[in-house]
């Protein structure tokens, strides 16, 4: 063994290993962080869609129902053109009360929501 020379010829030292399980370890742990970064990301971007979707998908119900209920009204028969009914012991018409009904049945089929049928029957009876 020349005189220069120190330490172990062949296998590294502990120092050597140390610090290679330290770049191994630390590598590892990036990687894992870009990952969970990746998916994190990934799964926000996927609830974002899915509640765009559902807003899109609401939009379409609620035209829908609009639509049913103006073509609900449309085909709904239009009293006979008699002379104005006289108003019931209540104060309220005979046509009130059928326009009454009418909303009653609109709202009990979903057609209307609670706050289009308090609206409707505020301008009825107001």
């Amino acid at each position: 063994m020349p005189i220069g020379r120190m330490g172990r010829v062949g296998r590294p030292g502990l120092i050597g290993v140390a610090a290679r399980t330290a770049v191994i370890t630390g590598t590892a742990s990036a990687t894992a962080g870009a990952m969970g970064r990746r998916q994190q990301r990934k799964a926000e971007s996927s609830w974002e869609q899915q509640q765009y979707a559902a807003q899109q998908q609401q939009a379409q119900v609620d035209a829908a129902a609009r639509q049913a209920a103006a073509e609900q009204a449309a085909a709904a028969p239009a009293p006979a053109a008699a002379p104005a009914a006289a108003p019931a012991a209540g104060g309220i018409s005979d046509d009130a009360m059928a326009k009454l009904a009418q909303l009653g049945q609109l709202h009990e089929q979903g057609i209307l929501d609670d706050a289009e049928f308090a609206s409707a029957k505020a301008k009825l009876l107001g």
